[in-house]
């Protein structure tokens, strides 16, 4: 599984992801990731195709916190 969110080079802007619902089969450390402290969508890169997880509430992490976010749907990778 990977992620296709950009993060940008400044250790400052990541921030970890939690990602919540979809497959359950999704390996609980696999659940964890580090994103852009702005990231509003996440893509994840699973058996071909994407899961997508959007971000549960707007506001900004405080300092160290998890930012959760939601699955949302799958997408299939073209051929």
């Amino acid at each position: 599984m990977s992620s296709e969110t950009t993060i940008p080079g400044s250790p400052e802007a990541v921030v970890d992801a939690i990602l919540q619902g979809g497959p359950a089969d999704i390996p609980a450390d696999q659940r964890m990731l580090p994103v852009a402290t702005d990231a509003v969508k996440v893509r994840v890169k699973r058996l071909g195709g994407y899961e997508h997880f959007e971000r549960a509430d707007g506001a900004q992490p405080a300092a160290g916190e998890p930012v959760v976010f939601r699955w949302t749907m799958r997408t299939r990778i073209a051929e």
